[in-house]
Parts: C-alpha cells; sequence; structure tokens
C-alpha cells in the first residue's frame, strides 16, 4: 500500500555486427538505441526520479564525439532523453554518414533512478561519465546498487591523492575503476609502444589486451554492499559485475547480434522474445564482458559469499510477469491460509476476500487458491460423513459453497507533493482510495484484505483502514504477504531509520508499557560501545528488542498503532512467517530486514547506527 523507493534498474545493449548489418536486415542504425529504450521503458518502475542513456561509438572519426550522453529528471526521464537523443540525430541532415552519426554506435547504457539517501538532482542521475582523449581511459558507469562503507571508499581515494567532487558511492565507483583501467592502459602502452607502427595500431593492441577482469578485481576489493555495476569504455568494452551475495540482481542474453543486460529476466524474455531458459541469471561475484572484438565472456570476479538474494524483488520490485516470481508470490498467498482461518474464527461462509494495491495482486490468487482448496475439502468431508443421510438440497447447499472475494477498494487519486502537510494533507490522504459499496454485508461479514508488505503503516492508517471501515465489516484483517519488517535496508531500497517501521514502533511501545525500558538503554548502550570498531566486529543488538515477544504480539500491538480511533470494526494484522517466506522463495534467502541477519559486515554496522540515531533522535536518512 505504501511505496518503496528502489534503486534502480539498468540496461545494456552491445552490437555484435557492424552497424551497417542492422540497418540493412532490420531496416534502420537505430536497431540498438530502440532495444534500449524498450528495456529502459519495460523496466519504468524501478526508477522513476531519473533516468539517463549512454552510447559509445567505434567508428567515430577523429574530431568528432565518440561518446553521447543523456540525462533528465523526473517521472517523464525516459521519453525526455529518448526524445533529446532523437532530436540530435533529426538535427542532422540525411545524408550525414553514420560514423557522425550522434547516438549512432555499438554499445548502449540505460539507467532509471530511484534515490535511497535522500540525495537528488542531475549530478546523482547515472550513467556517470569519465571522458579521456584515449579511448581506452574513457569509462562511463551505471548500476544499481547501494555500498555500505562509502566512507571507507572515500578515505581511500583521499589517501591516494584524489578529489573526490561528490560524497556518492556511484562516483567514488567510477573514480575507483577509473584509476585502475589508468594503470593497466598505461601497463598495455608501455607494453606495446615499442612494437607499433603507428599511434592507431598502438591503440588497437591496447584495446585488444586490456583486462576488464584485472580492472574488476583490483576496483572490488573494497566494496561492501548490493550492486551490479555496468560500464563500458570509449573502445565499447562492455561488462556488468554482480556482487559476490548475488543481493542484486542481474540477466543477460547474448548470440551472434547482440548481447543484452537488464534488471529483470522477463524484460529481455519481452523486448528479444525468448524463451525463459534462453535468458541466464548473472551469478554472485560474475562479470558478464563483451570485448572490442565481440568476443563474448563470463569472469569470476569474486568467489560468492554469504549467498542472499534479496527477497524483496520476488515479493515486491520485479515485475509478476518472471515465470518464478508469479509462483512464488502465489506461494506466498497459499501459505496464509492457517493464520487467516484463525483469524476469522474458521468462518468462511461470511468472509470477504480482497487485494490491495495491484503489486498484492499475484499473493491474492495464491490466497484464493489455497481457501478453494480447503473448502473443496471441507465438501467432501461433509459429504463423506454423511452418506446417504444428504437430501438433494443438502447437497445443492454444499455444492453452492464458494469463496467470496469482491473488488473492495482502488486507487482513485494520487497525493500531489504540493499538497499541504498536517490535518489537511491527512484529510486529503484518506480519498486516495475509493471502495466498492454494496460488496459486504453490513456487521455481519469479515472482510480480509492482502497486501504485499507493511512497512510504516501510514497510508493503512490514513487512508485504508478508514475507508474499509465505511462498509461496516465486521472484522478488517490486513495481511501482508511478507514477514514483519523491523530492520533498516542498506542494500539500495528506502528503509533506512528505525522510527520509520511501524513493527519497530510496536516493540518499543510494548516495551514501554510493561515497564522494560532498560532493554532499550542496555541495547543503545551495546550499540554505542562499537562506534569505533571496525565493520567486521559489528554485533546487530537490535534483535534485543524484539526478543521478548512473539511475533503475534507485535502484531497485535501493530493494529492497535494503526487503527484509526473512530474505526468501528475490529482490525487485525496477519504476517507471513519468516519459514514460510523461505519455503516460497527457496533460492532468495536475503531476509536481512525481517530477521536483521544482514550479508555483509557493512549492513550490521548500519543497523547499529541506525538505532544510535534513532535513540538520540537524530532524523538524517544517511
Amino acid at each position: 500500500m505504501e511505496q518503496l523507493k528502489h534503486e534502480c534498474g539498468i540496461a545494456m545493449v552491445r552490437l555484435l555486427k557492424p552497424i551497417e548489418y542492422y540497418a540493412e536486415k532490420y531496416g534502420t542504425w537505430q536497431y540498438g538505441l530502440n532495444k534500449l529504450y524498450l528495456l529502459m521503458e519495460k523496466q519504468h518502475n524501478r526508477g522513476q526520479e531519473g533516468a539517463g542513456i549512454g552510447c559509445v561509438s567505434l567508428n567515430a572519426r577523429p574530431g568528432t564525439d565518440y561518446i553521447f550522453r543523456e540525462r533528465a529528471l523526473g517521472s517523464n526521464a525516459i521519453q525526455e532523453v529518448f526524445e533529446h537523443a532523437h532530436k540530435e540525430i533529426n538535427d542532422m541532415r540525411p545524408e550525414t554518414p553514420l560514423d557522425r552519426m550522434p547516438f549512432c554506435g555499438e554499445a548502449y547504457m540505460g539507467h532509471l533512478r530511484y534515490s535511497t539517501t535522500g540525495r537528488s538532482g542531475m549530478s546523482y542521475v547515472h550513467p556517470f561519465l569519465r571522458r579521456n582523449n584515449w579511448r581506452s581511459r574513457s569509462l562511463m558507469l551505471c548500476g544499481n546498487f547501494n555500498l555500505t562503507n562509502v566512507d571507507e571508499i572515500f578515505k581511500q581515494l583521499i589517501d591516494e591523492g584524489q578529489h573526490p567532487r561528490l560524497y556518492s558511492d556511484t562516483l567514488m565507483m567510477l573514480e575507483m575503476m577509473g584509476n585502475h583501467l589508468d594503470r593497466e592502459v598505461q601497463y598495455q602502452f608501455e607494453k606495446h609502444k615499442e612494437k607499433a607502427k603507428s599511434g592507431d595500431e598502438l591503440n588497437q593492441m591496447i584495446a585488444e589486451t586490456v583486462d576488464l577482469t584485472y580492472v574488476l578485481k583490483r576496483s572490488a576489493k573494497m566494496w561492501d554492499g548490493g550492486y551490479v555495476i555496468c560500464g563500458v569504455t570509449g573502445n565499447t568494452d562492455m561488462f556488468a559485475f554482480r556482487d559476490p551475495q548475488g543481493i542484486r540482481p542481474a540477466f543477460y542474453y547474448y548470440d551472434d547480434e547482440i548481447a543484452v543486460v537488464a534488471s529483470e529476466r522477463p524484460v529481455i524474455q519481452t523486448v528479444m522474445n525468448l524463451k525463459v531458459d534462453q535468458v541466464h541469471e548473472l551469478q554472485p561475484g560474475q562479470a558478464f564482458i563483451v570485448k572490442q572484438n565481440n568476443s563474448v565472456s563470463l569472469t569470476q570476479i569474486q568467489e560468492p559469499r554469504n549467498v542472499e538474494p534479496c527477497s524483496f524483488e520476488r515479493i515486491y520490485f520485479s515485475r509478476g510477469s518472471d515465470r518464478d516470481i508469479y509462483q512464488e508470490r502465489k506461494m506466498l498467498g497459499r501459505l496464509l491460509l492457517d493464520p487467516i482461518l484463525k483469524s476469522i474464527d474458521n468462518d468462511l461462509e461470511n468472509t470477504v476476500f480482497s487485494f490491495i494495491p495491484n503489486t498484492a495482486e499475484v499473493a491474492f490468487y495464491g490466497m484464493m487458491e489455497g481457501f478453494e482448496k480447503h473448502l473443496d475439502e471441507q465438501k467432501i468431508d461433509i459429504i463423506q460423513k454423511n452418506k446417504g443421510k444428504l437430501t438433494d438440497e443438502d447437497l445443492q447447499h454444499i455444492l453452492s459453497m464458494k469463496v467470496r472475494q469482491e473488488k473492495v477498494a482502488l486507487k482513485d487519486i494520487k497525493l500531489r507533493t504540493f499538497i499541504a502537510e498536517g490535518a489537511s494533507r491527512d484529510e486529503l490522504a484518506s480519498h486516495v482510495y475509493d471502495i466498492t459499496y454494496g460488496s459486504i454485508r453490513a456487521g455481519k461479514d469479515n472482510l480480509v484484505v492482502i497486501d504485499d508488505s507493511i512497512v510504516r503503516g501510514t497510508t493503512l492508517q490514513q487512508s485504508i483502514i478508514k475507508i474499509l471501515d465505511r462498509l461496516e465489516p465486521k472484522k478488517i484483517v490486513i495481511v501482508s504477504s511478507a514477514p514483519q519488517i523491523r530492520y533498516p535496508d542498506c542494500y539500495g531500497i528506502d528503509m533506512n531509520r528505525m522510527d520509520e517501521f511501524v513493527a519497530f514502533r510496536a516493540a518499543i511501545a510494548l516495551l514501554q508499557e510493561r515497564g522494560m525500558q532498560h532493554v532499550i538503554d542496555e541495547t543503545y548502550n551495546k550499540c554505542k560501545a562499537q562506534e569505533k570498531l571496525p565493520k567486521e566486529d559489528f554485533v546487530n543488538h537490535v534483535k534485543d528488542i524484539y526478543k521478548p515477544f512473539t511475533a503475534e504480539e507485535i502484531a497485535t500491538k501493530t493494529a492497535h498503532l494503526l487503527t484509526p480511533k473512530d474505526t468501528k470494526a475490529k482490525v487485525e494484522i496477519v504476517y507471513q512467517s519468516l519459514e514460510g517466506l523461505h519455503e516460497a522463495c527457496p533460492a532468495h534467502k536475503g531476509d536481512w530486514y525481517f530477521s536483521g541477519n544482514y550479508p555483509t559486515p557493512g549492513g550490521t554496522r548500519t543497523v547499529v547506527r541506525s538505532f544510535i540515531k534513532y535513540y538520540e533522535g537524530i532524523k538524517s536518512r544517511d
């Protein structure tokens, strides 16, 4: 119900034939640019604060640009950057040769951005670019990531004598990789300069022998976080590199014409018209590399460790059209059968099921399948127990029993940011969703509504519960297909502050109500004592906040916190269990938001720092 911001979406296209090949076969030299547009548009859900594209041309003539880039801010950024690119193209004379045409190249890069740090502006929009007259030293970079040790990387760059322009992990990665790329190019220059007969031949020798594996290995030594880093050099060497924990996702495809990389599998399937098994997932610590000579390789840059792919990708962020994600989300819904039955006291006859928002629709289907199977088993049991005793009327009644589902609510308006804060905003927020009157029987029916997750609970409190209560149900059961979100993310999702999590606020409220303030104080003291330790020595003592309570106790308190005072219906909240999450998504065990078990030392340090800030009343998001 609450929009989470997720950083970010990536798309890359590398043409493996001469440009003229595509012009002849597909009727346009813009084949690569068009594919990039589709890859980005199909991933627009992954970033709506900004977008950027880049292109590198191998055959551009000296005296003309060989790297092109466009970036824009705002929800229409994808359209803007491609409109600007096409304007540059259309401004050229029809007879302009392809080696002088803007955005006509072999390597394309695209990025969609969501900020998770609060930093905004064009300076933070990818791709980032490091230009050089030596093609092999130029580097364009974008990614889907968040590093947890930016302070350490910043210090190392300074110690090396560099002067970073921004305190940004993207820029620091660019400069770190650029530095190692410079050294590798210089090494190859010294190695080949005596053999080369001309500058062109020397440049070609360098381009053929530059070792991107070496550059990536040297650069990534310090990186702590979740990431997919994508880059293109001025020689059209292209790479995509995934973190060794496999936190952030990436998929690739290549044939003899084209190589493609994107954040999601069905995007590549749709754009390239492929079957599911033709698109492959980049493995943890692995790099997908395309050299200037069009050779494609997979290289292990770092050995996989603590492999925990992000489960939130499966629950919420990635498109539900992916074959595996679709089945996983349905399973998340099915696994909620028993706790929902307990909440409605097994009264299916007087219960209506629905979902909010649209991202929960697939989990809703799974939930319905579970209840329909349960009801079928009930029917069979009744018939078997009453063999020979049932009248035609009895059988008709049994067969007519069904699981009731309705579209009880839909999103009606988008609350704009210029709306005033405070009571007036809250009042307007209550009208964001509209309800279907007459969809339930007032005073008689329970209403079960499934959501993909409950993070802050703001929309539930200000809007959803209020409008559902207008239908006058006997009970409102809010169901989360995800477990209780208890801890901040530091790998690219906009969940940073402890007091934003309603599950955390519920645990704090329970501690205070039961005279257990000492637990909060002791947790703070344990966290504070670690501040100056190396990140590898941090322990997540924030878990102590939750230890005194069962998940059910926290769910009950959460429902109490989120229920508006004038609500007539009883409100309960049912959460997915951690065990259920792992059963539904067995290959994606990254559950740190729920369990507090972070796959990298920087993650543990982040949650400790976040709790210290909460305790000390510091509101910053960094």
